[in-house]
């Protein structure tokens, strides 16, 4: 016992040791970026310095998206929560009004999110495009609270689109500058499990506002509703400014070492750095994106998954058709929500383990197309409340549809931008689509909806499966042509990686040869 207790001791002042190192060269002076930033890619202390970056974005790049990405949706769906309290009434809406409000959102915020994304790849500080979109687009939600007529609340929906439509592309795009391929689908989880628990906690926030301040000031609950949500998510987005990182080559709150390190573990993940060169303009990468086949696949497929699970705007709608009040409704909203986030998180935490793709989306939506089927035969309320959850966890799937966008478009950065932009963008006509999908007079069994949602479903489905095959002939070729077409800007990209790593132009590409798509 004396002895094991003796090797602990060593084993740990050895551990303190290697600390003390990597913070000492962490905070070594570093006035070139070829020269002495490099200390933290030694072998001996490459690991532990390693898992401190990534625990370092874990704590404070990954909260703050997930935070905003909350007041997001929150912000973006509390019409729908107003509803239930008098919106309707107040201005007058009819129902294909209703759907229209819910839909122009939309029409803003579709064609706004690929110039977003192509102009986050050329700015160099995305710690300040992305705040001043969230502190826009909440500004905008609170003075939705003071519409009064149809066209006004028309007016503040568009309004609201289009800076949301920086947010959540920019926000993967972002990620992907970070995280590795084998980290970044828990990290995106995480994020959009921050969409899932949106729904739950702004049906909790929602419940709360709308029992609690009807009349006060004489102002509807509905109102204060835009108000209070509004107002938290433009606090939030100044806070966010000072949180948010920007690119690895250019972030002031990492040491050059650390710096130096994020660009080499991206460089050595996909065998090229990641950057574009000196040819390569935004403009470039969206016509790269849109002739890649993979891409307008990508789109189509999204686009029909989103109006398969397009109930999400309506999901409290759905709960009240369980016959219970407003207050209840709300509440019984929130834990399939939860429930969803939880599995949202361990699918792809593994995900991330197998390195497989297809699966991962494609149960989840057949889950919610059982789901659909148990809707469309029962209308008992223990039937239709378990095929909530069902539908719930569908979102699982689309967590990590961008992705696999950016697994499977890894390089150039302004073509996996261009392609996020564009996927993300063309998908959420789905949600457009949706918004017709779930009339009033289709209630309270909304049989139509879901036979939409059933052929919505297959439809993706069978598309994931069409890029899984791409994918698995791409890598066939991989392996059958690496060393041909090594010029231009794929040479270039290969020849940086080398730069940053230290290594050879050889070295470098016989590392390249172990890139491999995800599929």
């Amino acid at each position: 016992m004396a002895h094991a207790s003796k090797g602990d001791d060593s084993s740990r002042e050895d551990e303190k040791l290697d600390a003390v190192q990597i913070e000492q060269v962490e905070q070594a002076p570093s006035p070139k970026f070829d020269g002495g930033d490099g200390e933290l890619l030694a072998p001996e202390v490459r690991a532990q310095a390693e898992r401190r970056l990534v625990r370092i974005l874990d704590f404070r790049l990954l909260p703050t998206i997930v935070v905003i990405f909350i007041m997001n949706y929150i912000d973006r769906t509390a019409v729908t929560a107003a509803r239930l309290k008098g919106l309707e009434t107040d201005l007058g809406l009819t129902d294909i009004q209703y759907s229209t409000v819910l839909a122009v959102l939309y029409a803003s915020y579709v064609p706004a999110q690929i110039p977003s994304n192509m102009i986050l790849n050329r700015i160099s500080r995305p710690s300040w495009y992305i705040p001043g979109c969230v502190i826009i687009w909440g500004l905008t939600s609170a003075l939705t609270g003071v519409a009064t007529s149809y066209s006004g609340i028309l007016a503040a929906r568009i309004f609201v689109g289009l800076p949301e439509a920086a947010f959540y592309p920019g926000a993967i795009y972002l990620l992907s500058r970070w995280y590795t391929r084998k980290e970044l689908a828990f990290r995106s989880a995480i994020l959009y499990g921050g969409l899932l628990i949106s729904n739950a906690f702004g049906s909790l926030m929602a419940a709360g506002i709308l029992s609690g301040m009807e009349g006060k000031r004489g102002i509807r609950a509905w109102r204060w509703l835009f108000y209070i949500e509004g107002c938290i998510t433009i606090c939030i987005g100044f806070l966010a400014i000072y949180l948010l990182p920007d690119y690895p080559h250019n972030t002031r709150w990492l040491t050059p070492a650390q710096r130096r390190l994020a660009q080499v573990r991206l460089a050595e993940d996909a065998g090229e750095a990641d950057e574009d060169v000196a040819n390569e303009s935004a403009f470039t990468g969206l016509v790269q994106a849109i002739k890649d086949p993979k891409v307008p696949i990508f789109a189509v497929m999204t686009c029909s998954q989103l109006l398969g699970l397009s109930f999400v705007n309506f999901f409290p709608t759905l709960t009240a058709t369980l016959g219970f009040n407003t207050t209840i409704s709300l509440l019984l909203a929130a834990p399939p929500w939860i429930l969803a986030t939880i599995v949202c998180c361990a699918n792809a935490w593994h995900a991330d383990r197998t390195g497989e793709r297809y699966l991962h989306l494609n149960v989840w939506w057949w889950g919610v197309i059982v789901g659909y089927i148990i809707g469309v035969t029962t209308m008992s309320v223990g039937g239709r409340y378990v095929a909530m959850f069902l539908m719930a966890c569908g979102y699982t799937g689309f967590a990590l549809t961008a992705v696999w966008v950016s697994n499977a478009i890894p390089r150039p950065p302004a073509k996996r931008s261009a392609a996020i932009g564009i996927v993300n963008g063309f998908g959420n006509l789905g949600n457009l689509i949706g918004s017709y999908a779930w009339k009033a007079e289709w209630g309270p069994d909304y049989h139509q909806s879901m036979y939409i949602g059933i052929g919505s479903l297959a439809l993706a489905s069978f598309l994931c499966l069409m890029i899984r095959q791409i994918l698995i002939r791409q890598n066939k070729q991989l392996e059958q042509d690496e060393l041909a077409n090594l010029s231009g800007a794929r040479r270039e990209r290969i020849e940086e990686a080398a730069r940053l790593e230290g290594l050879t132009f050889e070295e470098a590409l016989e590392r390249k040869k172990g890139f491999r798509y995800l599929y």
